[in-house]
């Protein structure tokens, strides 16, 4: 994306392509990244099998149930299970296409700075050759290696999950009877929960998620091969798919992997992709946060490298839009961890939200992610299966009724909104920043309110209108206003669109009050 805007572009890498690598599982939210970059054909036309959605054994019921993306999102309806190692080829090769000079076997063992600035790195090739290369910026992709994590000391590990994950590949295992042959499948047990994940030519990705500090010790007694075969034994419908299987090689382990960077953004550099953060992979989220990241952060380079000021800006846009989506998957998956009761132990316990908990108030961010965004994959399907903690369920359930209450209410009262005043939420305040539209960054306005820190995007319109919401101005009198030097047919553009926001403002609450109706 950096080299189509025009600049010039050197990826250092470490390995050499084609190179194993673990989450295979794809998300519908990164095919139009995908279609974007250029390169979903190449990945339609590499044979990886069309992922339809989960099937799980997970919350309240011990048997398996399955959700389907197109139940939730009708333009892609299905993703990929992929082999990662002929995926990324995929996408390096389409970056040197579009003119970026790649160098792989190239290992970077630091960043350098000039006082405070980001100026380059020292690397090192499989050669053994050491150099150093000058750069205007800096984009650290390292994944969970975390470069500048390490180097700076930014890596704020998460307290909740504590998880290890031990992961293999099998090959002639059993698929899930059809039309499920292709889901993801995921099995929660004792001491944690297992994925499968079919991949091309019979072969399955398989990991065990655990107590990080409970299995420690028993992978170092018992090897992560028969550590992992031990877990797949303990989930039945686990272990029967994966009867006639066999393990091609020795597992891994990744421990203590949920964590977040702070902060993303800084002079000459920006933290893209798991070296900013990575989330529980419950939600196979890993692969649609790097794509997204990596979309933000292009757009922030050129804003910062072509206008001080807007990129400035961008910087802190680019970690608070980051973190929503990180945020968005952290919770929910807090959310199904506290719902499974297929299983009663230590696992489970330690990962249950309590009755009372804070985060369980109906004005929460979590509470506002599942009331109100739209879901990227299976994520929220787990609310009708699981058994949560009574507050939660008051929460959504209060915070629902409010808006159902306020759409009820915009309707009924829709012929008396032009005489109505509006009164925008307590320490609502309107803000002049960098907002992201088509594939960049541009000055734009956002509303900012308590329910909504990160602010909602507004344009040019709707952002005149809010300001001239004074609590004494109508409804009719603010467009009047917008209106006037307007043709006929702009008068009638400027009043349904600004009606249309008013609307979603109001129901969501935003708008506190339309004294009137």
């Amino acid at each position: 994306m950096l080299s189509r805007r025009g600049f010039r572009v050197l990826l250092l890498e470490r390995e050499r392509f084609p190179r194993p690598h673990v989450g295979e599982s794809l998300l519908p939210a990164s095919m139009p990244v995908l279609e974007d970059l250029g390169v979903l054909p190449a990945v339609e036309s590499a044979g990886f099998p069309r992922k339809w959605g989960a099937t799980m054994v997970w919350g309240k019921d011990p048997d398996p149930w399955s959700w389907r993306f197109q139940e939730t999102n009708r333009r892609y309806p299905h993703a990929y299970q992929v082999w990662r190692s002929e995926f990324d080829r995929i996408l390096l090769d389409n970056a040197r296409a579009c003119g970026v000079e790649v160098r792989e076997g190239c290992h970077v063992a630091e960043v350098v700075f000039d006082g405070k600035r980001a100026v380059g790195v020292r690397c090192q090739d499989d050669a053994g050759r050491v150099g150093a290369v000058e750069s205007g910026f800096v984009v650290d992709a390292s994944g969970q290696g975390g470069l500048l994590a390490r180097q700076l000391g930014l890596r704020q590990w998460d307290s909740f999950f504590r998880n290890l994950a031990v992961y293999g590949y099998y090959s002639g295992g059993k698929r899930l009877p059809s039309p499920d042959e292709n889901n993801i499948f995921i099995e929660a047990y004792r001491h944690g929960w297992l994925w499968n994940i079919p991949l091309r030519g019979g072969w399955a990705s398989v990991g065990a998620v655990v107590d990080s500090l409970a299995a420690q010790e028993e992978i170092r007694v018992q090897g992560p091969a028969a550590f992992l075969q031990n877990q797949v034994a303990q989930a039945p419908r686990m272990a029967e798919l994966l009867t006639p299987a066999q393990l091609r090689e020795t597992p891994t382990v990744v421990k203590d992997w949920s964590f977040v960077c702070r902060p993303m953004v800084g002079n000459g550099y920006i933290l893209a992709g798991d070296a900013a953060c990575f989330v529980d992979p419950l939600f196979s989220s890993g692969v649609h946060l790097a794509l997204m990241s990596g979309t933000l952060a292009a757009a922030y380079v050129t804003a910062t490298t072509r206008d001080a000021d807007l990129g400035q800006a961008a910087g802190e846009v680019y970690e608070k839009l980051y973190l929503k989506e990180y945020s968005h998957f952290r919770e929910l998956a807090k959310l199904f961890y506290s719902s499974n009761r297929t299983a009663d132990s230590y696992f489970w316990e330690a990962r249950r939200l309590a009755s009372g908990d804070e985060s369980l108030s109906p004005r929460n961010a979590f509470i506002q992610t599942v009331a109100g965004q739209p879901p990227r994959g299976y994520e929220r399907a787990v609310l009708g299966r699981g058994e949560l903690p009574p507050d939660f369920y008051h929460s959504v359930a209060q915070v629902e009724g409010e808006r159902k209450l306020r759409r009820d209410r915009w309707a009924t009262g829709r012929e008396r909104l032009p005489g109505s005043t509006p009164r925008l939420a307590a320490q609502a305040g309107l803000e002049r920043r960098p907002v992201f539209s088509d594939g960049e960054f541009q000055w734009g306005y956002a509303l900012t309110t308590p329910d909504h820190p990160e602010g909602i995007e507004c344009s040019e319109l709707v952002a005149v209108a809010l300001s001239r919401m004074d609590g004494t101005a109508t409804v009719g009198q603010v467009i009047a206003t917008l209106q006037q030097g307007s043709n006929p047919s702009q008068q009638t553009w400027i009043e349904e669109n600004l009606l249309s926001a008013l609307e979603i403002l109001y129901v969501d609450g935003a708008i506190a009050e339309l004294r009137g109706i």
